[in-house]
C-alpha cells in the first residue's frame, strides 16, 4: 500500500473513531440519581423523537433525492425502510414473547423493551451510513474529509444524548445504555472501511441506504417513541416535551445549514 493510501486510511480511521467517541455524550446519565434520571428520561425521549424525525426529513431524505434525482424512487425506498423495520420489530417482539428468562440473566436484561433494541438497530445502520460518507469524503479530498467529520460530530451529539435516554427508558441500566450505544457507533468504522475497499460501489449504495435509514428513523420515532411521550399527560410534560421535540427538529435544521456553510 502506498504512502498516500496509508495516510488516507489512517485519517479515515481516526475520523471514524472520533465519531464513535461522540456516542459517549450521554455519560452524564451515570452520575444522575435514579430519581433525577427518571424525571429527565421523558424529555430525552422527546429530544430523540425530534432529532430522529428531523434527521429523516431534513437531512437523509433530501440528501437521497439529490443523489437519486427521483423523488418517487426515494419515497418508495423510504417506505421500504418503514416496512422493513415493521417486519424486524415483529420478529423482535416475537422473540421477546417466546424467550424464557434465564436465571443467569440480570434484572435489566429480563426487562428490555423491543423499542430499545430497534433503536440500537436503527442507530447502527445510520452510523454505517456516516462511515460511508466519511470514507468517501477522504477519498475525494482530506480537507473535505475533515469538514464532513466535523459536521457529523455536531450532528451526532444531540442524537446520542437522546438515544441514551431512550435506551434507559427501554430497560437498560445507564451503564448498559452507554456501552451498547458505543458498540453500535463502531459501525462507523465498518462503513468507512467498506468505502475505502470498494470506493464508488460503496458510494453508490448511499442511494439506497439513506432513504432506508430515514424510513427506519421515521418508524422508530412514530411507533415506538411518540407513544411513550403520551404516557405523561401533565401540563408540565406537555409544554416541556413539545418544546424539546421542536428543539430537536430545529437543531437538525441548524446542522443542515451549518453543513452547507461548512462544505460550500
Amino acid at each position: 500500500m502506498t504512502t498516500p493510501a496509508l495516510s488516507i486510511l489512517g485519517e479515515t480511521l481516526a475520523a471514524s473513531l472520533l465519531v464513535s467517541a461522540v456516542s459517549l455524550s450521554g455519560v452524564f446519565a451515570l452520575w444522575l440519581k435514579v430519581e433525577t434520571l427518571q424525571r429527565v428520561i421523558p424529555y430525552l425521549v422527546a429530544l430523540a423523537v425530534g432529532v430522529l424525525l428531523g434527521d429523516a426529513f431534513i437531512h437523509l431524505i433530501p440528501d437521497a433525492v439529490n443523489r437519486q434525482g427521483s423523488v418517487s424512487s426515494v419515497s418508495l425506498l423510504t417506505l421500504a425502510g418503514i416496512f422493513s423495520f415493521f417486519v424486524l420489530e415483529k420478529f423482535v417482539r416475537w422473540r421477546h414473547d417466546h424467550t424464557v428468562p434465564s436465571l443467569e440473566q440480570s434484572p435489566e436484561a429480563k426487562g428490555i423493551r423491543p423499542l430499545a433494541k430497534m433503536n440500537l438497530l436503527g442507530d447502527a445502520i445510520h452510523n454505517f451510513v456516516d462511515g460511508i460518507l466519511i470514507g468517501g469524503s477522504f477519498l475525494v479530498d482530506p480537507v473535505l474529509g475533515y469538514t464532513t467529520t466535523l459536521a457529523i460530530v455536531v450532528h451526532e451529539i444531540p442524537q446520542e444524548i437522546g438515544d441514551v435516554g431512550a435506551l434507559v427508558y427501554g430497560g437498560y441500566s445507564p451503564k448498559q445504555a452507554l456501552r451498547y450505544n458505543f458498540y453500535c457507533s463502531l459501525t462507523v468504522i465498518m462503513g468507512a472501511l467498506f468505502t475505502l475497499l470498494l470506493g464508488s460501489i460503496a458510494e453508490a449504495s448511499l442511494v439506497f441506504l439513506l432513504p432506508i435509514a430515514a424510513g427506519g428513523f421515521i418508524y422508530i420515532a412514530a411507533t415506538d417513541f411518540i407513544p411513550v411521550l403520551h404516557e405523561h399527560s401533565s401540563l408540565s410534560h406537555l409544554v416541556g416535551q413539545t418544546l424539546i421535540f421542536a428543539a430537536g427538529v430545529g437543531f437538525m435544521q441548524l446542522i443542515v445549514i451549518f453543513e452547507h456553510f461548512l462544505l460550500a
